[in-house]
């Protein structure tokens, strides 16, 4: 089933307001902050949201429907986020948007999934909702578009707290593993703090390095643990 079809009668048409009505995104992204950031986006613009939280979760996403816009995350936790980005492009019909993100060296990121088939690339954090919709509507055909657009410059809005405590938990949970998968973990947070642009975070991501020792699992396990009792339960 496709999302995207050439006969516009039978789907509801894009406002000004609301220039993304009518698609469906599918965010492929496993941290649950910055998917619930991009479904709030996506609801103030229009359109429905589908998530995935890994490759395997995706690709059964891609079995029984085509969306018309895929954000795909960089580091999952199965596997790259690159050959996922590849076999959408290679899809027929092709998937009609394809946007790569990242919060982990985002250059680099931006690079590798244009490379791989990726139409664009979101870097995180996304801070406007204009810049969310420019970042789709470039891509889209002139014809679905709704004329003329003028995006609010509004301030992204901001995913609840609860967010960022189950991914600081699933961090926590990846420490527990007799052998942490530490590059995924680095990415993991380095991701979410810019996400949430929290700075102590970034920097103690950042500081991450293979071989993980003892000393370096415990140290981060406290670190994350005094995060999570400095935060409120909600918002």
């Amino acid at each position: 089933m496709d999302d995207m079809v050439p006969d516009l009668d039978f789907k509801p048409r894009p406002t000004p307001e609301r220039p993304l009505l009518g698609l469906t995104v599918l965010v492929v992204e496993d941290s649950r902050y910055a998917s619930e950031a991009l479904r709030l986006l996506c609801l103030r613009s229009g359109a429905r949201i589908r998530r995935a939280d890994c490759v395997a979760s995706a690709e059964r996403h891609l079995d029984v429907y085509r969306p018309s816009v895929a954000i795909v995350d960089l580091g999952l936790p199965d596997g790259s986020g690159l050959g996922l980005v590849a076999r959408m492009a290679a899809m027929q019909p092709r998937v009609p948007i394809i946007l790569g993100t990242s919060g982990a060296e985002p250059d680099v990121a931006a690079e590798e999934m244009l490379a791989a088939g990726a139409d664009g690339f979101l870097p995180k954090p996304v801070t406007s909702l204009a810049w969310f919709q420019a970042a789709i509507l470039a891509h889209m055909p002139p014809e679905m578009m709704a004329k003329p657009l003028h995006a609010a410059e509004t301030t992204a809005p901001t995913p609840d707290i609860l967010a960022y405590r189950e991914d600081l938990g699933h961090a926590m949970d990846l420490l527990a593993l007799d052998a942490p998968p530490v590059g995924y973990l680095r990415r993991f947070l380095l991701g979410l703090a810019r996400s949430a642009r929290d700075e102590g975070l970034a920097d103690r991501a950042e500081r991450m390095s293979e071989p993980f020792s003892a000393g370096d699992k415990s140290g981060l396990r406290a670190f994350l643990s005094q995060r999570l009792g400095a935060m409120p339960v909600a918002m």
